[in-house]
């Protein structure tokens, strides 16, 4: 499943959640290193649970600030995907950890990087990433685990027009 529609008799099973594709000034998007990973496949743009409560928007600042340690004067919102995406657990993470989820729903949202490449923190809450990275959006899907692979697809195409270097504005 990639595209899950809220209707769907699975909506539920599906963990909420979202994805945040941050884009800097040339085109690049952040990836992070995920803590304790030495194998392939170990880079993912930054995701995390939407709270009981919590709009989806909400819960994308919130895991900006806690994941990558920016504040709204460090990023501007861009951009978001409307629809779910979903993928499924793969067989072996089934269990404790997935409390019950069948795999995660996400909303994505694409941020533009405005401050210094030392206004990232990845300290500032339980770390997620041990190191980080700025490259380009179609690396992304080809550094996450498999089973990520096809919303990370759908996240390229989606968000292909922030991979750009932005032009300069006249002044």
């Amino acid at each position: 499943m990639t595209i899950l529609e809220e209707g769907s008799p699975l909506f539920h099973r599906y963990r909420p959640n979202v994805g945040l594709a941050v884009f800097n000034s040339a085109g690049d998007v952040f990836l992070g290193k995920r803590v304790g990973a030495f194998k392939d496949y170990a880079w993912q743009m930054p995701q995390g649970g939407i709270d009981r409560g919590e709009g989806a928007e909400a819960a994308a600042w919130r895991e900006l600030r806690e994941e990558v340690g920016l504040e709204p004067a460090h990023a501007r919102l861009i951009g978001q995907i409307g629809a779910w995406l979903s993928y499924d657990f793969p067989r072996e993470l089934m269990g404790r950890r997935t409390h019950g989820y069948i795999g995660q729903r996400q909303k994505w949202f694409a941020f533009r990087f405005i401050g210094q490449d030392s206004d990232i923190r990845l300290d500032l809450h339980t770390p997620e990433f041990s190191e980080w990275a700025w490259r380009p959006l179609s690396d992304a899907a080809l550094l996450v685990v498999p089973f990520k692979r096809r919303v990370y697809d759908l996240v390229t195409m989606g968000f292909a027009e922030f991979a750009r270097p932005e032009r300069a504005s006249a002044g």
